[in-house]
């Protein structure tokens, strides 16, 4: 009976074991310097040759080429009786394999530590115990182990080999101290090909290089996976050979072809042609789960091609293809799309409905030119209207766009109202203030202490005028704000009327430091609604006794405005609309106190709700 090809060709020299030579040097190197470590612990994915280095390195230890004297360098022979017992699993004395699969018990553990107070069959010999799916084993196992790893008997080596060494480390960390550990790397898809392309050739079995990278790739990093696919594929052929189309036979795989024509059909939009394809790939007992794993494949390596990169995980023919297509799909959808099936695909596995969250995702895919793009429309948006700064602080806002859309009746587009006072920026709607009111904009018949804060003549056409008169139809045409007066004086620009919104608390502060509790109280209820050109700052106060209070600490406030926002110049307070209706409260440090703590009520829902729950009284 013929052995299997992972069996046949196991590595039999530290140098035969492909890509990990970063651990089969520092073994060899040991073993030839006389400084092998009592224990070991070799980590990495299946398939990548921990067991083949922990029987190397057995080998190398018991080697008779060892025993005779000369000059050892650390390799094996391989050819010895020794070696060849020890490479074919044999019985050996001195060399003892234990799955911890099944030998994971406390019991286990004991027998084997008992065994290693045994002394090897000849004095130049090392006993090596190699422990494979050493993460299996119990933490009372680890226990019973710990003491024999950290002083094993002379001339006793443990080799344990896992594919999980974090629970290892979770169930017994002080394991990992007593062993020098090896991370194992995978075997990329490359290495792979040399290897299979070399294992045929001593078979003499012609392969095709597509038929080498499919078995590559399907193998995923493992070695050994990639010599039993090719047993796969090799009792299928009839003729000796291995080609493309048998590897996809053996191994169930969905033709380059297919993926080919699906990109074609996202790339044309044909959403409606997505069910019967993917009814077709049913039909014909398609695993989706694998298909959904070969079109990500093959979506990257589309965009590998459109950004200017080689696509080395397909064949060439597709190669040519994605290449000669790569206009077709924007880099940023591929993105897109990447993400889409990325976020699919843990739940695809799991789910009942796999073609229909394959259709679903197929269409979102030729659908995919729906969407709009964020920087097209700020694109856009900039062309139209522009931006304006809205003063000093920074920051400047989107400008007012030049008219409004034109109804759909066909009636003529109606202008924005012009801006209040000169130059100002009046608070916009929709400006919410801290205590939860909207902050409306002065109104025409505002008062105001300056002259400067009066409404502008408005020289632009009325609401419902086009430019050139009345009902003249077109676009109509909108005012520009003249530039802040600061910038031209060569002081500091007013400040915008949001961003002081924003800081007013700063100002506040700043009142209180200074030992105006009273004022600074007031500042809560009382906004600015507008910010003049000249940096002048308009107040509306709620009422008679805000105003007074206001009015009476105009300079600290105004020394306060001008350490927060240095563009302002002035301050006026006026009323708000209904103030005089309201009867004049005598303004008080109790009533102060308690429109404070009102305000901290409605500022803070969670405490206002833990007053009401639990009948607290708020002291300050």
């Amino acid at each position: 009976m013929s052995l299997a090809l992972a069996r046949k060709y196991r590595p039999r020299t530290f140098a035969d074991v492909a890509v990990q030579s970063h651990v089969s040097n520092t073994l060899k190197g040991a073993i030839a310097r006389g400084r092998v470590a009592q224990g070991y612990l070799l980590c990495g994915p299946r398939g990548t040759g921990k067991t083949t280095l922990a029987r190397v390195l057995a080998m190398a230890l018991n080697c008779e080429r060892r025993a005779v004297g000369a000059a050892y360098d650390g390799e094996p022979c391989g050819v010895c009786a020794s070696c060849q017992r020890i490479w074919s699993g044999g019985a050996s004395l001195d060399v003892v394999e234990i799955d911890a699969a099944s030998n994971r018990g406390v019991d286990d553990a004991r027998e084997l530590r008992e065994r290693a107070m045994y002394a090897p069959s000849t004095e130049d010999r090392y006993k090596v115990y190699i422990v494979d799916e050493a993460h299996m084993l119990t933490r009372e196992a680890w226990n019973a182990l710990l003491k024999v790893l950290e002083e094993p008997p002379p001339r006793v080596v443990f080799v344990f080999a896992t594919t999980e060494p974090q629970k290892i480390a979770q169930t017994a960390a002080p394991v990992m101290s007593r062993l020098q550990r090896f991370d194992l790397r995978r075997i990329g898809p490359a290495d792979i090909r040399e290897r299979l392309a070399a294992v045929l050739a001593a078979e003499g079995v012609a392969a095709e290089p597509e038929a080498l990278a499919m078995l590559a790739r399907a193998a995923d990093g493992g070695l050994r996976d990639a010599l039993s696919l090719t047993d796969q594929v090799l009792s299928l052929a009839a003729d000796g050979s291995v080609t493309a189309a048998l590897v996809r036979e053996a191994l169930g795989l969905v033709p380059e072809d297919e993926y080919l024509a699906l990109l074609a059909l996202v790339a044309e939009r044909r959403a409606g042609d997505v069910f019967p394809t993917v009814e077709r790939l049913v039909d014909a007992g398609v695993d989706l789960g694998t298909f959904l794993t070969g079109l990500g494949d093959m979506l990257r390596a589309q965009l590998a091609v459109v950004l200017g990169g080689p696509a080395t995980d397909v064949s060439e023919r597709a190669q040519r293809e994605l290449t000669a297509r790569r206009e077709q799909v924007a880099a940023g959808d591929l993105l897109r799309m990447l993400a889409a099936l990325t976020e699919l695909e843990p739940r695809f596995r799991r789910s009942a409905q796999q073609q229909l969250l394959l259709e679903t995702l197929l269409v979102r895919f030729a659908l995919m030119d729906r969407a709009v793009e964020l920087e097209a429309v700020l694109r856009e948006l900039g062309a139209a209207g522009g931006t304006s700064s809205g003063g000093g602080g920074g920051g400047g806002r989107p400008a007012v766009p030049a008219a409004r859309p034109a109804p759909t009746s066909g009636g003529p587009a109606v202008a924005s109202p012009p801006p209040t006072g000169a130059g100002a920026s009046a608070a916009p709607r929709g400006v919410v203030r801290p205590d939860g009111r909207l902050a409306t904009p002065p109104g025409p018949t505002a008062r105001a202490t300056d002259a400067g804060a009066g409404p502008p003549p408005w020289d632009g056409p009325r609401p419902g005028e086009a430019a050139g008169g009345p009902n003249a139809g077109g676009v109509v045409a909108v005012a520009r704000p003249p530039a802040p007066a600061g910038a031209v004086a060569g002081r500091a620009p007013a400040p915008d009327l949001n961003r002081l919104v924003e800081r007013w608390g700063d100002v506040a502060d700043r009142l209180r430091g200074e030992g105006r509790m009273v004022l600074a109280t007031l500042l809560a209820d009382n906004l600015p609604v507008a910010v003049s050109g000249t940096g002048l700052v308009t107040i509306e106060a709620e009422d008679d006794a805000a105003t007074q209070g206001l009015e009476a600490g105009r300079d600290a406030l105004l020394a306060a405005l001008r350490a927060v926002a240095p563009g302002v110049e002035k301050v006026a307070v006026r009323g708000a609309p209904g103030a005089a209706a309201r009867p004049l409260q005598r303004l008080t440090l109790e009533g102060v106190r308690e429109e404070r703590l009102t305000n901290l009520r409605r500022r803070d829902p969670a405490l206002d709700v833990a007053i009401e729950t639990l009948d607290l009284e708020l002291l300050d």
